[in-house]
């Protein structure tokens, strides 16, 4: 898993070869989904040399900014736009979820081998600044056997408006009523403690070089970094270590619930299931519904449902969970209503 990851990585560090591209499609957001999205941007373009994608990984607050602005044909977000922000695009966005991806968190004690487990509480209050050593009682009571260091915890967080802080806060937010009330959930906060990292890949490099450092990263960027990602409690009481597994029945909950015509703009923090890990999301494509470049707005779609099909088949190997496929069926209901020029694009798109 993490061989193909490096792959990826690779791929992208080499020179691109010249673009046949008739059609450019620029996207950017989230890092939390970064690594996926390149992986089929490079497939896709293999495959398709019509069309060149791109896509940078800013966050998703530069994300839900520029494709707000219309400097960008996609944007991508781990944290849903507000009705405030869709309301001052007059309602021209679908929200499409792409993945499911969970917030881990990761840590830097070369000395602990075994996986250290949080209570919702100790998380809430390491990054509140109330807990300050490893060697805490309220942290050894949950680890029983491990030797933890009397050493300083170094916590941190995004310093960019990032979907996975998003989703992070929104899970404290959920568990802790003094989180709720201080610092609350968003992309970006006003963390009580910690030192800042740029992106997904930033806190993974910071929490890599940093003694004693506590951070939340995507699953895939420990995974890729060799960085522990610790078992969470989760709603029943059981620990829960991220998995791809885990991070699926997290959406068990949410679907059962989720109405057909909803705009997926919905929260799978902190979920019930026995097995389900605490601290998972959805995270989306914004796709404009009106375009006025019809062969934008065709190459578009067509990528975006190869994602949505075939592509879903690379998510596991990557680190992400793929979607439950009863969400396909909704998912096309909303492209098929995204138009160019008043007539819609899906069925040009889906040839």
């Amino acid at each position: 898993m993490t061989q193909t990851r490096w792959l990826v990585l690779a791929a992208l560090a080499a020179p691109a070869a010249p673009a046949a591209a008739q059609v450019k499609l620029n996207g950017a957001g989230a890092s939390f989904p970064n690594i996926i999205y390149q992986d089929w941007i490079l497939t896709y373009n293999q495959a398709h040399p019509d069309v060149q994608l791109n896509y940078q990984s800013i966050g998703s607050g530069g994300g839900i900014r520029q494709f707000s602005d219309g400097t960008v044909d996609f944007g991508a977000t781990d944290a849903p736009m507000k009705d405030s922000a869709i309301a001052a695009i007059n309602g021209n966005v679908l929200h499409i979820p792409t993945v499911l991806g969970g917030d881990v968190p990761t840590y830097n004690l070369p000395e602990v081998t075994a996986t250290l487990r949080f209570t919702p509480d100790v998380l809430a209050d390491i990054f509140l600044g109330k807990i300050t050593k490893w060697s805490d009682a309220r942290i050894t009571a949950v680890n029983p056997g491990v030797k933890l260091p009397a050493a300083d915890i170094v916590v941190v967080h995004r310093s960019d408006g990032s979907g996975t802080s998003f989703i992070w806060t929104d899970y404290l937010s959920k568990v802790s009523p003094e989180w709720e009330q201080k610092v609350g959930r968003g992309a970006s906060v006003n963390w009580p403690v910690g030192l800042g990292g740029k992106g997904n890949e930033g806190v993974t490099a910071t929490v890599k070089q940093t003694p004693g450092a506590i951070g939340y990263v995507e699953l895939g960027y420990a995974m890729i970094n060799k960085l522990p990602a610790g078992a969470v409690q989760n709603k029943t009481g059981k620990f829960v270590t991220p998995t791809l597994e885990s991070i699926t029945e997290a959406a068990g909950g949410a679907m059962r619930a989720m109405d057909p015509s909803t705009d997926f703009r919905v929260s799978i923090t902190n979920p019930d299931g026995d097995k389900a890990y605490p601290i998972a999301s959805f995270t989306w494509l914004l796709l404009h519904k009106q375009h006025d470049d019809a062969p934008k707005a065709t190459a578009l779609v067509k990528f975006v449902w190869w994602a949505e099909t075939e592509g879903q088949s690379r998510a596991a190997p990557l680190g992400y969970a793929p979607l439950p496929k009863q969400l396909r069926p909704w998912i096309e209901a909303r492209l098929k209503t995204i138009t160019a020029g008043g007539k819609p694009v899906w069925t040009t798109a889906a040839r």
